[in-house]
């Protein structure tokens, strides 16, 4: 057996070498191939395997970490194993060649999205401390110093190790080595059971309250009395001789606080038992590249406050005179006409259908919100049939995806709508129904649940040069006020925006467009390399053609559009070590719209692009004043083969379709629409333009809210 794409070995004995595939942590890959050894698991219950492992192109030795076809089919533990990776990386990126980098393992390299996924590592340095019966005084100080030090590093990058135990901690006699990085949360989250006792600390084997590094350090003071007496500590109190261990007893006394609270930071320990390290720790922060790129987006929004907003762009939840709405296909306005209804046979065929008969009111009801009504507004334009719900609501709300052919558009509008009808804007005070009950039953059997169970979707067909834009689903919006409104969504194949007239039509009367970004064709990094060579493509720094191709058609006001838009860094599973992707894609969903999180994401997004793909991509936030910036994954992973290995797993889908409802007013947010999407301005906008940048204060923005709140991903339990 030899593949370059699957991670799945012969054992020993086997056929002989085969090839291995994987990615380098500078993005580049790498197919060697490859001898293994015994497979064992790593530690109970987790899922992860290890083995040794030959390189064979240069007889580079190391350890190879993977989870098996069957355990891969649990998201729960392919979460652990991106965690682990994505952690790996990170600190290997941060501490490259100092002093600090072998205190964690380094990792030669990874692959994801395969079937069997995998990491590959240095070989482990020293002996698991579970191996160690009891330490010497002596070596006590230096392995604190040590452990210290790491939980300082990780804190220093917002995360917290559940499991430190003597499994994880390794000594070879002057240096620790923590491993079990799958473990780790982000400050703040909330705590999940992890670990045994003694070594878990009361409130994470409770999960009661928020993490923090504190939880750490009772781990690393238990683990210190062990390596002090050979003995297990309580698991819920200090032991009641540390007094007879001097040495330990004025290192970590105080670490055996049942409450975190009241225990000592990384920080004061490794201050105690080695002092001035601290500071040194300190200055391994790198400079802060992205500053330019988030000035930018400042001042870019201070012009859009500056510039008058439009009062005849299409936001109000007014709808025409006379119960007339647009027809979203031909444009016209269209109004309930009784005598132009339709239903489908068995054969799906449309049949005109009389309700005059029908006077009982609950099955007229019934009947009506599976019926359609043929839209004659326009002779000249092709037969359309319109959902009679659609036009019984009010005005109905259309939303556009808009982007070149593979992007990943209808797969993230697939998952878009699937988390609407998975209950996903209930938080927010929204219901939903469908408006035409055969149709959605369609949808989701066609396209809903082949993606959930890991099928490809096939790309959106090419419309004829006489079609119009294809509608693919509405839905009932129901607000907290009580108001409903139809949103309908429509999705093109990018070169039908560059090539037809009469699918570029439709655009004039659209109340919101999401502009997808395929990080493929934006983003000239490394790691991207091997997704553009399968997939065929090449970068493109002079932007997404069918973006330009939206913008130049639609009537700009004031210097701006006015149709609210969102761009959406979309497939960013491609990107989920790259920062700042990895802090928003690991984020929970949202529960509630904070206009200072938005802004804060939309910053991270538009600095990535400036940085890395230049202006042009960036051409929708620039034209369009109103426009918040996302990062989604509708996958989750990357395909092998024609199917997700673990399935469909979207990531932050409905966060742009949530900033569109609330800049139609249908979700409502601390400051109004404006706030979401522009900023409320601050003090420095009190004074002239002119005066502000005569003084020199153009540009330079300070945060006002504080440090930010890391968002690194909370790792799923196995059961």
């Amino acid at each position: 057996m030899t593949s370059t794409t699957h991670s799945s070995l012969p054992g020993p004995g086997g056929p002989g070498p085969d090839k291995l595939a994987f990615t380098l942590p500078s993005g580049r890959r790498r197919v060697t191939p490859v001898r293994v050894g015994k497979e064992f698991r790593r530690e109970r219950p987790l899922p992860q395997l290890i083995r040794k492992a030959v390189l064979d192109d240069d007889g580079q030795q190391c350890v190879q970490v993977r989870l098996s076809a069957r355990d891969s089919a649990n998201p729960a533990a392919r979460a652990l194993l991106d965690i682990e990776a994505g952690t790996t990386l990170q600190l290997n990126q941060a501490l490259g060649d100092t002093d600090y980098a072998p205190l964690f393992p380094r990792i030669i390299g990874y692959e994801l999205d395969a079937a069997e996924p995998f990491l590959l590592y240095d070989p482990p340095r020293g002996t698991a401390v579970s191996r160690i019966q009891v330490m010497g005084a002596a070596d006590q100080g230096v392995f604190t110093r040590d452990l210290m030090l790491a939980l300082c590093l990780l804190e220093r990058r917002g995360l917290v190790p559940r499991g430190v135990s003597p499994a994880t901690v390794r000594w070879d006699g002057a240096r620790v080595q923590l491993w079990g990085l799958e473990s780790v949360t982000g400050i703040g989250r909330p705590r999940r059971p992890w670990g045994g006792s003694p070594f878990c600390p009361p409130e994470q084997r409770d999960g009661e309250g928020l993490a923090d590094p504190r939880d750490a350090v009772w781990s690393a003071a238990q683990l210190l009395y062990r390596l002090a007496t050979g003995r297990l500590g309580p698991a819920d109190r200090p032991p009641p001789d540390l007094g007879e261990h001097r040495m330990l007893d004025q290192m970590v006394r105080d670490a055996f606080a049942p409450s975190a609270a009241d225990r000592p930071t990384p920080a004061q320990v490794l201050d105690l038992v080695a002092p001035g390290t601290v500071g040194r720790v300190r200055l391994t922060v790198p400079p802060d590249e992205t500053r330019p790129h988030h000035d930018a987006f400042e001042e870019a929004l201070h012009l859009k406050r500056q510039a008058p907003a439009s009062r005849t762009g299409r936001t109000s939840e007014s709808e025409p005179a006379g119960g007339e709405v647009l027809c979203p296909y031909c444009l016209e306005t269209i109004r309930l006409d009784l005598t132009k209804l339709f239903a489908t046979d068995s054969r799906m065929q449309y049949k005109p259908l009389d309700i005059k008969g029908i006077n009982n009111p609950v099955r007229r009801t019934d009947i009506m919100r599976g019926a359609v009504q043929k839209c004659t507004a326009d002779p000249e334009f092709p037969a359309h049939y319109i959902a009679v719900p659609y036009l019984t609501h009010g005005r109905p709300l259309t939303v556009a995806m808009v982007g070149q052919s593979s992007t990943g558009k209808s797969h993230l509008l697939t998952q878009m709508i699937a988390a609407i009808t998975d209950g996903g804007l209930e938080p927010f005070g929204l219901k939903w129904q469908s408006v035409n009950p055969e149709q959605h039953a369609r949808f989701v059997r066609d396209r809903v649940q082949p993606l959930r169970n890991g099928k490809v979707l096939d790309h959106t067909a090419a419309l004829g040069m006489d079609d119009f834009a294809r509608f693919v689903e509405s839905l009932l919006i129901t607000d907290a006020r009580g108001q409903v409104r139809p949103v309908a969504f429509f999705d093109l194949g990018g070169e039908d925006l560059v090539r037809t007239d009469a699918a570029l039509r439709f655009l004039l009367g659209v109340d919101a467009l999401v502009f997808v970004v395929d990080p493929a064709l934006a983003l000239p990094l490394p790691q991207l390399d091997h997704a553009r060579q399968r997939w065929g493509v090449e970068v493109n720094r002079d932007g997404d053609l069918a973006f330009g191709t939206v913008l130049d058609r639609l009537p700009k006001s004031g210097g701006y559009l006015d149709v609210p838009s969102a761009m959406v860094l979309g497939k960013a599973d491609l990107l989920r070590f790259q920062p700042p992707v990895d802090r928003w894609l690991t984020r929970p969903p949202a529960t509630s719209l904070d206009p200072d999180v938005m802004r804060e994401e939309s910053r991270d997004v538009y600095g990535l692009l400036r940085r890395h793909a230049g202006q042009a991509w960036l051409r929708p936030f620039d034209a369009v004043r109103r426009c918040t910036l996302h990062i989604a994954s509708a996958t989750g992973g990357q395909e092998d083969q024609g199917r997700y290995p673990a399935g469909a797993g979207p990531r932050r889908v409905l966060e742009p379709l949530l900033s569109l409802l609330a800049m139609h007013g249908m979700v409502q947010v601390r400051g109004g629409a404006e706030a979401l999407a522009i900023g409320e301005a601050p003090a420095l906008e009190a004074m002239p333009w002119d005066e502000a940048e005569r003084d020199g204060d153009v540009g330079r923005f300070e945060r006002a809210d504080g440090p930010e709140e890391p968002e690194e991903s909370e790792g799923g339990e196995l059961q």
